[in-house]
């Protein structure tokens, strides 16, 4: 009997925790939508209207995991001096499928989680310019800061709570979940048009108006209604 072949060195599998177990979610792919709340839409410099849903990818070792009650170091990124925060409620699903249909999307779903879709704004910007792809911005090291998941059985679909993020204390994000243009099953549906949908995928669902830059020694504070907060300190580069 041939056996299997070996790895040549081993790969880690990144994992968020969750809440009430003494299990791991595996992390597969990381979707992340664009442009999902109308005023973020024009502070971008987008047309707010329902345009179809657009999405990009961060690669699944983006995540670094935040838990309750701390405050995580997390290293200014290289190449950027304008570097961003975005607040996002994350879905993760539990049962994969291609072509769901909005009214089923919802029992795909395992948990949610707060995250925060970390950008360095200024290549984003200079690779839009010039009609290039931009993940330079978007999917690096550390982009997806994320809190525990917590199970639909604890906590029920999130849909209408509020979503704000303060930086050193003062309010610069604030909204609510039922302002998504494009609501999360949507979002399932749509992007299982394009994709196979698998267990461990993340879904970074958008985020409200007023982005904006952070610096060395700033401390986020990320709040989702029905979540616990998730925090981070900005230290100095890696």
């Amino acid at each position: 009997m041939t056996s299997a072949p070996r790895l040549l060195f081993p790969v880690p599998q990144p994992t968020v925790p969750v809440a009430g177990l003494d299990a791991v979610f595996p992390v597969h792919r990381i979707y992340c939508i664009g442009r999902n709340y109308a005023a973020h839409a024009r502070e971008m410099g987008s047309d707010p209207t329902r345009e179809p849903p657009f999405f990009f990818q961060k690669p699944a070792d983006a995540v670094q995991v935040v838990m309750p009650g701390t405050v995580a170091d997390h290293p200014y990124p290289t190449l950027t001096n304008n570097y961003h925060y975005e607040v996002e409620l994350v879905a993760a699903i539990g049962v994969g499928g291609r072509n769901i249909p909005v009214d089923q999307a919802l029992t795909h779903v395992f948990g949610y989680a707060v995250g925060l879709d970390m950008t360095r704004r200024d290549l984003q910007r200079a690779m839009g310019d010039i009609k290039k792809p931009w993940e330079i911005g978007k999917a690096f090291d550390h982009s997806a800061p994320i809190g525990p998941l917590h199970p639909v059985s604890q906590v029920g679909h999130l849909a209408a709570g509020a979503i704000t993020l303060s930086v050193n204390g003062e309010v610069k994000q604030s909204s609510t979940l039922g302002q998504m243009t494009w609501k999360l099953a949507e979002q399932i549906a749509n992007l299982s048009q394009a994709f196979a949908l698998l267990p461990g995928d993340l879904i970074f669902t958008g985020t409200p108006e007023n982005v904006g830059p952070v610096v060395p020694g700033d401390v986020i504070t990320a709040h989702i209604d029905g979540l616990p907060d998730l925090s981070l300190r900005i230290t100095d580069r890696a």
